[in-house]
């Protein structure tokens, strides 16, 4: 059983920034497309952030293009998530996510695994 674990989420003010963590095993946080997704309060889970095995490829959605950035370590099994100039509607409950390197998008249907999430609340 793969197991993707988050960490870091909290409460910020606009404006914020949180650094959220996902550690995994080391084969999959090696050989995998990592994203992370959200979802918000009464809206389907939507993809943020996805990145190719190698980490040439990153694809942002326009809406946290310039303020987030998606990297991971493989010396400690982990995928991060820094967010910047955080907006009150960036709160959600936020899961990192792997799929197959040949299936690197934000498709839903085309993720493997998605870890149990962490909540990010931004108030204004």
């Amino acid at each position: 059983q793969v197991q993707l674990v988050e960490s870091g989420g909290g409460s910020v003010q606009a404006g914020g920034s949180l650094r959220l963590s996902c550690v995994g095993p080391e084969v999959i946080i090696r050989t995998y497309c990592l994203a992370w997704w959200r979802q918000a309060p009464e809206n389907e889970r939507e993809g943020v952030v996805r990145m190719s095995a190698s980490g040439t490829s990153k694809y942002y959605i326009d809406s946290v293009k310039g303020r987030f950035a998606i990297s991971k370590d493989i010396s400690n099994n982990t995928l991060y998530l820094q967010m910047n100039n955080l907006k009150p509607e960036d709160t959600g409950m936020y899961y990192c996510a792997a799929s197959p390197d040949y299936r690197c998008t934000l498709v839903e249907a085309h993720t493997t695994y998605f870890g149990q999430g962490t909540q990010v609340t931004v108030s204004s």
